[in-house]
């Protein structure tokens, strides 16, 4: 099933059931809204460029800069990253103004070891405050990126009573409402620095493909949106030793879809678009804002020069609200093997070939394609079947030459994937994501209710193991903070093919049901569950998680 844009008959929304009947939803609960949805191919609502688009596989695919440490004494590397804005060339020959980390969009990519520790100073030049959260990231709670804990710019009015103050020259208290024309929750937890804010990240972790980006409380949609997001990737020597494809024959693939407006901006429906006040977006828009520009590290639909030989494709779903369905096909028609060998936290166990691969916001898989059988000078396109007309096309891969080709896809990957099992867990905890209430208006809501900081959702044990069984209403990719998890049934059934090893993000689909397993282990301190859909976590889709 394809897009709609909004006002064409039969919308996507009134499919949805977002919209006048967004709280009935609520009430009748999943039989309704699954009825409804009848799995539709997205959860949002597309919004149209108002200016002319190019044509597809002109542009080619740049690879994000790797950033230099400012230092990497005594066993740590240490980066400055300047938050700022900056105007790019996206659309070829348009000058498009973006936010920034250091300058470019998406930002600069951190290459790091498992074990060594990464502390990054961010300094905050935006017009409005900031979070950085380290996606996948096994991180102490002050660094995580807690949505209150926020960076402010210079000249930015403290934000009122409450919470404590720390750090970097800066002056003023908590947050008493961040100027949310909203929900002004106050959180007496928040801390707040003025301009900086180093954020330390241990890296006790396995070798994977984190992403970094936004996460300040009602606003990570539009920051996002605007061009917060780069890459951090975590290797250690067992995955170096493998022999998969490396260096140039590595390539990070950061998607995402944006919309452009007539004078070449990015274009987004904010209710708010100072992004200072109100939270949200525009009625139709509230399941999701769909772009109708798929960019692939910030080119549109661009193409790139390969060999006839592996290429190791890691990939990121960096959209706020667009579900893929990647398949790789050559103009011949055959559609070649996307051999998985990672996901969101690391290395599989063993090798899962798809055809199809699907990737929910906020997802991440690492698979090997093979050129060797595609004739020098043909294509291979990269091709979402969930898009219609031009977001049907990702990008393009171009066969340059014929070339010798080292790399191998072993047939054990990993042996270090942890075992938990079901007779593990200390308790089984059932959780809702549906359509709800915010403060008397339209959102999202875990269990009936809308985040709220100051509130205590779940409370777990340092080291404790436990089952959650997750449902949805229509699409939600679910986030954890702090841990990995396996994914033990969908529905009732078993988990898919493309569920495979440790997971930190889940795509439920409309009606679904999902079972995870994890441990809380790494530390204690205040994290979030949420859902990845960045319009829902903005409208009320998160939740606290204590380890104690």
């Amino acid at each position: 099933m394809g897009e709609h844009d909004v006002g064409s008959g039969m919308t996507r929304r009134r499919m949805l059931g977002i919209g006048g009947t967004l709280g009935s939803m609520a009430v009748t609960g999943l039989s309704a809204s699954a009825a409804m949805a009848r799995r539709p191919a997205v959860t949002g609502a597309l919004l149209r460029s108002a200016i002319p688009l190019p044509p597809p596989f002109q542009v080619p695919l740049p690879i994000p800069a790797v950033l230099k440490p400012v230092s990497t004494a005594g066993g740590a590397d240490r980066y400055e990253i300047t938050q700022r804005e900056a105007t790019v060339e996206i659309l070829p020959g348009v000058r498009t103004p973006v936010w920034t980390y250091e300058g470019t969009f998406p930002g600069p990519t951190i290459e790091s070891r498992s074990g060594r520790p990464v502390t990054v100073t961010h300094r905050n030049e935006l017009p409005v405050p900031t979070v950085v959260h380290l996606h996948g990231g096994r991180t102490p709670a002050a660094s995580d990126g807690y949505p209150t804990d926020l960076v402010l710019p210079e000249g930015w009015p403290d934000p009122g009573h409450g919470g404590h103050h720390r750090g970097h020259g800066g002056h003023g208290s908590g947050h008493g409402g961040h100027g949310s024309g909203h929900g002004m929750h106050h959180d007496p937890r928040a801390v707040v620095t003025r301009l900086t804010r180093d954020y330390t990240f241990p890296l006790e972790q396995r070798p994977a493909l984190l992403w970094y980006h936004d996460h300040r409380m009602d606003f990570t949609a539009p920051a996002i949106w605007r061009g917060l997001a780069g890459l951090q990737i975590v290797r250690d020597d067992a995955e170096d030793a493998l022999g998969l494809p490396a260096g140039r024959r590595e390539l990070p693939l950061v998607i995402m879809d944006r919309s452009f407006a007539a004078d070449g901006g990015l274009d987004y429906p904010a209710l708010d678009p100072t992004l200072r006040g109100r939270l949200g977006v525009r009625e139709p828009y509230i399941g999701g804002v769909l772009g109708d520009v798929i960019l692939v590290n910030g080119a549109p639909w661009p193409v790139h020069e390969v060999d006839a030989v592996r290429y190791r494709l890691r990939i990121l779903n960096a959209s706020n609200a667009r579900h893929y369905e990647l398949e790789a096909v050559s103009d011949d028609g055959r559609r070649l093997d996307l051999v998985q060998v990672g996901a969101d936290q690391g290395l599989l166990a063993a090798p899962v070939t798809h055809r199809v691969l699907p990737i929910a916001p906020a997802e991440r898989y690492d698979v090997v394609i093979d050129f060797s059988g595609v004739p020098v000078g043909g294509r291979v396109r990269v091709v979402n079947r969930l898009g219609s007309g031009r977001t049907r096309e990702v990008m393009a891969f171009r066969v340059a030459r014929k070339a010798a080709d080292g790399s191998r896809i072993p047939r054990v990957l990993s042996g270090d994937l942890p075992a938990w099992r079901r007779s593990d867990a200390v308790r089984v905890r059932d959780f809702s994501f549906r359509a709800g209430r915010l403060h008397g208006d339209h959102g999202w809501v875990i269990d009936g209710l809308p985040f709220d900081p100051a509130r205590s959702d779940v409370t777990v044990g340092l080291g404790e193991v436990e089952v959650w069984r997750l449902v949805a209403d229509v699409h939600h990719p679910v986030h954890l903070h702090l841990v990995g998890f396996r994914i033990l049934s969908r529905s009732g059934r078993l988990p898919l093919p493309h569920d495979a090893g440790l997971k930190d993000t889940v795509a439920l689909r409309p009606g679904e049901s999902a079972e995870i397993i994890t441990r809380f282990d790494g530390y204690r301190g205040r994290y979030l569950f949420h859902c990845h859909n960045a319009e829902h976590e903005d409208m009320g889709m998160m939740a606290n998680l204590e380890v104690v």
